[in-house]
């Protein structure tokens, strides 16, 4: 990684001493949002706005060390920022201390030309069937239920026009300070939705918010444009407390460059050209009533990614006003303790701070100023070696702690889902920049863990703010739990339905030049309209399982005509091993590839060439980031890129022995073992019953109406002979006449015995044999005890949830109108829960545990770090 080099370091000190003078002597300031008694992040402010408190500024003090990197690029512009205080007898030099700034930015030019361009949306899609694909689909679902009018309702009432409809709740409230918010995201999600699908209905509805939008920006006519008053920013900059308006204002006018940039709506550009120029002359009048330093204090308020959208503009609209706009919201506090590469971000709200290190790097593609690009290298390799669990995800509460101080932090409550979402793009700047494939990793593995981890299955709207971490956790149970379609509208949900809509913008990176490449840097099936080569690439995988020991790819070529000649650049993982690994072209081998670098072949690509790729795929395990000797026995456990959960309540002591190979503990999940899941059901007053088993206990549960709950698992059994690893078709024609040992779904190993025990010892007690049911019903089934015949296992027939099972004998009670055959019998259904492909079974000190991707998880409670060293 790029580090800071000493003429630089030395650049920065003599900077920071002027701008010490000049402000001589300024009180230290606030540099992450914070009020008394709280921590500020975006939940307890959703709480405590609920409970109408009343709320003043106080805070979190990082020095005042980073305001020192201000850099206007324009003599004029910079000196239109004088502020009048000056103007009435101080000293200073305002012009010395620009050129001084000026000397020391080691840039100028800027450095786009030399990166690498994602490949447009446009050209990419996802192949149907796939989880990205369906992860995709689920969330055009829920952008097509939003209602234009509802998210419009509060911008047409501050406007003073007619709002139709009723407003949104949640986040979205009319009486919710960060109102709009979500509208803004919904703007950008679409836009890139309709990119990747093409889907005419939704380009209606986007095209009919952006009609909303523009009519209450004229009615008000002064270029501002938000669902709240403008009076919240004389809030902000008086310093008096406010829930982050110019975060809003960000997601709002990155919403309308991506309808411009990406949907191709001129309108869309007009609207966020005025909103800019509106805040442009704000915060020239704030600079110049008051000081620069009012200014840098109004920005310790969240601002989200104000420098990005305006560099971004800048380079649209070539404005000189922009770029000083963009410069002004780089906040210097921050950036000046990466500028002198030290990791003090312990403190800070991490959503508030990684936009500001996104927008530092624009500055860098914009300017080519190398302080910038050093920066975002230095907070990425940070976040990487100290602040980071193995999902690629950051944070606890929303804050960052204490670096490699891991350990005290797993709750309910890490990882919030925006900071995910802003990393990813820390990430892929970096890997544009660099083509380092440890971005391309990380991008990989925060993309799989961190993202499709936080929708509910294909459940359109439902999400989560928070990815629990802390052992025994549940994404159901937590803070917020899963969010709802039309009532919650977290920072998260924006974020969340912007990621399910670009799904498709890091599989493919092109280079321009007289040999056009294109470097492929993530293995999700799809197609890529290649049209700088004139061919189309078609990438598809084979579905991996727990049993498979390569993930494989395919990877082809079609063209009309013969393409050009062309480069193609594969990742190749740093997760697998050149044992094993193998590449072949039109079944030529290409010898040894290296993992942790590309595969680079050039030739002029036609239709019937073919790479097939083969990476070896492995489990192993990493260590929490804590550097305490105590907690280093604190392990996750991967199969390659995939971060695996133990299902458990809070049990997280694995097998101690240090000495075994991880395949001796951790073994793949048969594929045959789905074949032998089956549901016990019973019918009572109209509700249906399953067979449940819960902390050791049997107990009859009412049957969940939604996959993937808690219940699903407890009720699903493993039924097989005696031979466990036997083949048992469990239709019920088959498994009547058979001794079968029942095994509960998460407890892998443990049988339930005729006791009504569970217990990890196979003998004769732990059998039962499968018979008709005593109903004399031809679907239903009876559980007779091998060690008892003649008695079976009984429920009542009236029953209520969570009544006990119980063993009862045919020949010690009377038949009283059937009562007991109808107790004694069960329907033998579907299972309500399968094995994951990807499953395992863990030995632990106590009992396994049935190890499954965390993404695929929804209410299942479970443990990521096990104590390997109980």
């Amino acid at each position: 990684m790029v580090r800071g080099s000493p003429p630089v370091a030395a650049a920065i000190a003599f900077v920071a001493a002027l701008l010490a003078a000049a402000v001589h002597g300024a009180a230290a300031k606030d540099c992450t949002n914070g009020f008394p008694s709280l921590t500020a992040s975006h939940t307890e402010r959703a709480a405590a706005a609920a409970a109408h408190l009343d709320l003043l500024p106080a805070g979190h003090n990082h020095g005042d060390a980073g305001d020192r990197h201000l850099t206007p690029t324009d003599e004029s512009t910079w000196m239109s920022l004088l502020p009048r205080r000056l103007l009435a007898g101080e000293s200073f030099d305002w012009l010395m201390l620009y050129r001084k700034l000026r000397g020391s930015s080691g840039g100028g030019a800027g450095a786009a030309a030399a990166l690498l361009t994602e490949a447009s949306l446009h050209d990419v899609r996802l192949q149907p069937g796939t989880v990205y694909w369906k992860a995709q689909q689920t969330n055009l679902e829920y952008l097509l239920l939003l209602d234009g009018d509802r998210l419009v309702w509060s911008f047409r009432t501050q406007a003073g026009l007619p709002a139709l409809g009723t407003p949104y709740g949640g986040w979205e409230g009319p009486n919710v300070e960060l109102r709009g918010h979500f509208v803004g995201h919904y703007l950008s999600a679409t836009a890139k939705m309709w990119a990747s699908t093409h889907n005419d209905t939704l380009q209606a509805k986007m095209s009919s918010v952006v009609d909303a939008l523009y009519d209450c920006q004229k009615k008000i006519g002064t270029g501002y444009l938000s669902a709240f008053p403008s009076e919240f920013f004389d809030r902000v900059e008086s310093i008096r407390a406010v829930w982050a308006p110019y975060y809003t204002i960000h997601k709002i006018m990155q919403g309308f460059l991506d309808q411009y940039t990406v949907a191709g709506n001129s309108k869309a550009l007009d609207m966020v050209v005025g909103m800019a120029n509106y805040f442009s002359d704000r915060i020239k009048n704030v600079i110049q009533k008051y000081s620069i330093e009012r200014h840098w204090a109004s920005l310790n308020e969240e601002t989200g990614g104000m420098n990005d959208v305006l560099y971004h503009l800048y380079t649209i609209t070539n404005d000189q006003k922009h770029l000083t706009l963009a410069h002004l919201f780089d906040k210097p506090c921050f950036l000046g303790l990466l500028a002198v590469q030290a990791d003090s971000i312990s403190g800070f709200h991490s959503n508030t701070h990684i936009p500001v290190v996104i927008g530092a790097q624009m500055r860098y593609e914009v300017t080519g100023d190398l302080l910038y690009k050093q920066i975002a290298t230095f907070f990425m390799d940070t976040i990487n070696s100290s602040h980071s669990y193995p999902t690629g995800g950051t944070s606890a509460g929303e804050f960052w702690t204490n670096p490699k101080r891991l350990a005290d932090t797993l709750s309910t409550e890490n990882e919030e889902s925006c900071t995910t979402y802003n990393m990813l793009k820390v990430s892929r700047n970096l890997f544009r920049w660099t083509k380092e494939t440890a971005y391309a990793d990380y991008y990989e593995r925060a993309l799989i863990n961190g993202v499709l981890s936080i929708q509910r299955g294909t459940d359109p709207g439902v999400m989560i703010y928070m990815l629990p971490l802390a052992p025994g956790r549940s994404k159901a149970v937590s803070y917020h739990g899963w969010g709802t379609k039309y009532d919650s509208f977290w920072c998260c949900y924006g974020t969340g339905i912007e990621s399910f809509s670009k799904l498709g913008d890091s599989i493919y990176f092109e280079e321009k030049g007289d040999t056009p490449a294109l470097n492929i840097i993530q293995y999700i099936p799809s197609t890529f309209n290649w049209k700088a080569a004139g061919v189309t690439v078609n990438q598809q995988l084979k579905p991996l399982s727990s049993l498979d020991k390569y993930l494989q790819v395919s990877i082809s070529t079609s063209a009309k005509t013969n393409g050009q000649s062309a480069t193609l650049n594969v990742r190749i993982p740093s997760w697998t091993s050149a044992n094993g690994a193998k590449a072949t072209l039109n079944d030529k081998d290409l010898g040894l590839i290296t993992p942790g670098s590309f595969l680079s072949l050039t030739k002029q690509w036609n239709s019937d060439d073919h790479l097939s790729l083969q990476f070896p795929i492995t489990l192993r395990t990493e260590a929490i980031k804590d550097d305490r000797p105590e907690y280093a026995s604190l392990q996750a456990t991967l199969f390659g890129p995939f971060v695996l959960a133990g299902l458990s309540t809070g049990d997280w002591y694995a097998k101690s022995d240090n000495t075994s190979a991880i395949s001796d503990r951790i073994t793949a999940v048969p594929s045959s073992y789905n074949s032998q899941l089956v549901t016990f059901t019973q019918e009572s007053s109209g509700k249906t019953f399953v067979l449940s088993s819960t902390n050791g206990s049997l107990t009859m549960q009412e049957q969940p109406t939604v996959d993937g709950t808690d219940t699903a698992i407890h009720a699903t059994f493993r039924v097989h002979p005696q031979d466990s690893t036997g083949y048992l078709d469990t239709r019920i024609a088959t498994m009547k006449g058979t001794s079968v040992q029942i095994e509960p779904f998460d407890l892998p190993g443990t049988v339930i015995t005729n006791n009504l025990t569970l217990s990890a010892q196979r003998s004769s007690d732990s059998f039962f044999n499968i018979v008709s049911g005593l109903d004399g019903k031809p679907n239903s089934v009876s559980l007779e005890l091998v060690t008892k015949p003649g008695c079976f296992l009984v429920t009542g027939t009236d029953y209520s949830v969570g009544t006990k099972i119980q063993v009862s004998c045919k020949s010690s009670l009377p038949s009283i109108n059937g009562i007991f055959e109808q107790a004694a019998s069960f329907v033998q259904a579907a299972p309500l829960r399968q094995y994951h492909p990807i499953s395992f079974i863990a030995k632990g000190l106590r009992r396994n545990f049935l190890l499954e991707p965390l993404y695929s998880l929804r209410d299942e409670f479970y443990t990521v770090y096990f104590n390997l060293g109980a």
